[in-house]
């Protein structure tokens, strides 16, 4: 990286990691696909951080908590880089305040890394079908809701539906004008 670069992202970020806020082990980022190594293609991230975004083993959760701070930066690769990262570890509340332009997503998303389906957690309903947020479902079955003191009955129509992103067996949905959250095993997804 050339030295250059590296004084005017220290002046940009006040010498600090752009992303956890330290002023120690600072390195340069390439934020790729990127070859140039200028500025607005760069961020200053401490040593460590570099190298958990280069290897996924090395992943360690505790250290990315300046997300919540560097998604906001007005420097638009420190936004890239916290989207993957908030991306990475399945911070979808994070994830879904974060606005980018069509070509800041196209940049985001052009990781490198394998966009396989390992891990990513999917939705079906009692037929296997894949659930989606938006979709409608009907109960096939009387289910007690617990605290609100009533029985949604098998066929009540659930429209709309929120899949809950860290369970796959559960979705979100209103039942008799209540918010509830459903099995996906005891519901049918309607065309």
């Amino acid at each position: 990286m050339s030295i250059v670069t590296e004084k005017r992202l220290k002046d940009r970020s006040g010498s600090v990691c752009e992303i956890s806020g330290s002023d120690e082990n600072l390195v340069v980022y390439l934020v790729e696909p990127k070859t140039e190594d200028i500025p607005e293609n760069c961020i200053l991230i401490t040593k460590s951080l570099k190298e958990q975004i280069e290897n996924k083993e090395l992943m360690n959760p505790n250290d990315w908590r300046g997300l919540s701070d560097s998604m906001w930066n007005e420097n638009l690769p420190v936004q890239i880089v916290s989207w993957r990262m908030l991306a990475r570890l399945k911070n979808y509340d994070l994830l879904d305040m974060m606005y980018l332009d069509e070509e800041a997503l196209e940049w985001a998303k052009a990781t490198g890394e394998d966009e396989d389906e390992e891990g990513k957690i999917v939705h079906k309903d009692s037929n296997g079908n894949i659930l989606q947020d938006g979709d409608s479902v009907v109960l096939i079955k009387d289910l007690d809701v617990k605290g609100a003191n009533f029985t949604a009955k098998r066929g009540a129509p659930v429209h709309n539906i929120k899949l809950v992103w860290d369970n796959a067996e559960q979705i979100e949905g209103r039942v008799e004008g209540q918010h509830i959250v459903i099995l996906t095993q005891y519901v049918k997804k309607t065309k």
